[in-house]
Formats: structure tokens, sequence, C-alpha cells
């Protein structure tokens, strides 16, 4: 069991010098009483305080002071060794060494066991926005990759009189520039969300409303993908940014519109105690346990729908987790036994978010 440092510093002090004194007191009585008389054995020799008395105090004192310092230097020892695996740490971490951890010595002190669990999740979490930062930029290049190649191949066709002017290549061609202006926005609002730094403009928005106006701006597709709509949306009124709070709700249906295609979806809003709620259920094939802990990673895609021409760039529900948060909410996966997916967003009744004016 650790050991508060404070209270074991304070009592190592009272017992140093409780130490030290008791040396010196109990060396002086065994040499008036025991020593002097051999030294002295004439009591007529007496000439009061005598150099060997001088020397025998100092020599008592010096050995007091020795014991006393013995004692403090395994104290400080203790108090040096935890802090010594954190320099050590820390200048692995420093070189770019994002596994180092720092390891408790036995016996030390509940200060010391502190220090060390949050430094070791300090440098659990650097070295997972490591790991996120090199696979983004990999992902990056790879979302971009293709549209690029595919815009520079037509562009060079069209240069070189391979292809023809038609407004059928032009509309491709924009259709291409559009999807690299969504990943790019996609990819801004993520880096603000990281940094603190979203755009709220907040204003009193029933989230029923922003959930509706998503539907009926998506109705024709989910139509065309073979998807049955219902709904229930309750009155969820929240003080929201509510151009965010559409983009998200946008952001679920399309992900039921890629991988949950000819399925029943359901969706509705609702008042939870203190907070507003909006839900989305399918019956497509959901995903496993596995999968869910990564549904909400950046760029991730399940290994079936890599494989989809109609697969998207994985930053869908990245995107709405990062809106929910702004809003000092959270999105969820909810656990449920029937095949599909359920997703939720749990957003407060009145938001504490402060809103800014975009830029």
């Amino acid at each position: 069991m650790s050991v508060n440092l404070n209270a074991r510093i304070t009592r190592t002090m009272i017992a140093l010098t409780l130490i030290a004194a008791l040396v010196v007191y109990l060396g002086l009585m065994a040499y008036f009483l025991f020593i002097y008389e051999w030294l002295y054995p004439d009591p007529d020799d007496f000439a009061g305080w005598r150099t060997a008395d001088t020397v025998m105090v100092l020599v008592l004192l010096a050995f007091g002071l020795l014991t006393a310092s013995a004692i403090g230097w395994r104290l400080a020892r203790r108090i040096v060794e935890p802090l010594r695996s954190v320099a050590g740490a820390a200048q692995r971490i420093a070189t770019g060494d994002f596994s180092a951890r720092a390891a408790l010595p036995v016996g030390s002190f509940r200060e010391a066991a502190d220090l060390m669990v949050d430094f070791n999740a300090m440098a659990e979490r650097l070295e997972r926005a490591e790991a996120e930062l090199a696979y983004s930029n990999s992902a990056i290049a790879h979302e971009l990759r293709t549209p690029l190649t595919i815009l520079r191949g037509r562009l060079q066709g069209l240069s070189d009189g391979v292809f023809s002017p038609t407004p059928q290549l032009y509309d491709r061609l924009i259709t291409h520039v559009d999807h690299l202006s969504v990943i790019v926005e996609d990819l801004r609002t993520l880096a603000l969300s990281n940094a603190g730094q979203l755009d709220l403009i907040c204003s009193p928005v029933d989230l029923a409303d922003a959930v509706g106006a998503a539907v009926t701006g998506l109705e024709s597709e989910l139509t065309a993908a073979g998807i049955t709509l219902t709904r229930a949306l309750g009155r969820a009124e929240t003080l929201a940014d509510e151009t965010r709070l559409r983009q998200a709700c946008v952001a679920v249906l399309e992900n039921c519109l890629r991988y949950a295609p000819q399925s029943r979806v359901h969706v509705e809003t609702r008042t939870d105690r203190d907070a507003v709620v909006f839900r989305c259920s399918d019956t497509g094939p959901g995903l496993i346990a596995e999968s869910e802990a990564r549904a909400f990673d950046r760029f991730w895609r399940a290994d079936d729908s890599r494989a989809r021409s109609s697969g998207g760039s994985g930053l869908g529900l990245p995107i709405v987790r990062a809106i929910a948060r702004a809003h000092g909410g959270e999105a969820r996966i909810v656990p449920q036994r029937n095949p599909g997916l359920t997703l939720e967003i749990r957003l407060p009744q009145r938001s504490d978010a402060v809103g800014k004016t975009g830029d």
C-alpha cells in the first residue's frame, strides 16, 4: 500500500531529530557513567571540562548526524527514484519513442504512484494520437488520390483530344470536384473539433425539425435504395446550431443509405430527462462488437464496405460525434439484440456551448 509522502516526510523529520538527540543523550550518559571513571579513576584528578570531553561530544554528535543522514538518504532515494523513472521515460518520448512508460519502484509513495498513472496515461494518449495521425495522413492520401487521378486523366484526355468536351463529361468532373470538396470540409470540421474550435451559432431549435429537414432532403434517395422509413419525431427543444445538427442527421441517414439498403429505418426524437435524443435504427447487417468500437474512428470502414462502390470516405460518423461533443453531448451506438444498427445522438436540453461567429 502506498504511503502519503507529506506524512512520511513529517514523521521522518521528527524521527531523525529524536534519533540524533537520543544518540547524543545515551552516548553522554555512557561516557560520564562508565568511560569517564575509566579514564579518570582518581576523583582528585577532576579539573573541569577537558579536551577529551569535547572530543567525545563531537564524536557522539557526528555519530547521531550520520545515523540521521543515512535514514534521510534512504527516504530521499525513495522520492527520487520515481522521478528518475519519469524523467527517463519523458526523454524517450521527447526523442519520438511514444511507447516509453515509467515504471513504479517497489515501496513508492502514493503521490509517486499517482504521478506514474497520470504520466503513463498521457504517454498512452500520445502514442494513440501519433498512430492516429500516421493513419490519417495515409488515409487522406488514399482518399484524395483516386478522384485526383480521375480528374487528371480526364483533363489530360480533353487536352489531347481523346475525350470530347460534352456536358456529361463536365458533369462527371464537377462531381469529382464536389467529392473532393466534401472530404476537405469534413477534414476541416474534424480538425476544428479536435482543437476545440468548432464554430457553433447556437439558437433555440427543435431537434425534430432538424431531423425532419434531413429526412425530407434524402427521401428520394432513401426510397431509391429500397429503404422503408418510419418516423416518430417528438418535440425536443434545445439550444444548438441547427445547421450542424442537420449535417449530423444527414450523415447518419447517409450511413443507412450506404450500408443498410433494402432495410427498414426508424428515426425518432424525444426528450429524456435533461437531454434531447435523436435515434436512428435500421435492420441492415449491423456491425460486430469489435467493429462497433471503431465505428467513430476517422477513415475507418468495415471490411465488407470497403469493396462497395458506394462506400463513403469513413468520415461520416466521426463528424456526427464531433458535432455532438461540440454541443456538450455524445454520439454512440446502442447495443441491440436484433440484427441492424442503432445510432443515438444525445444533447443537453439546455446546451452550455457558447455560440461563436463562424468564419
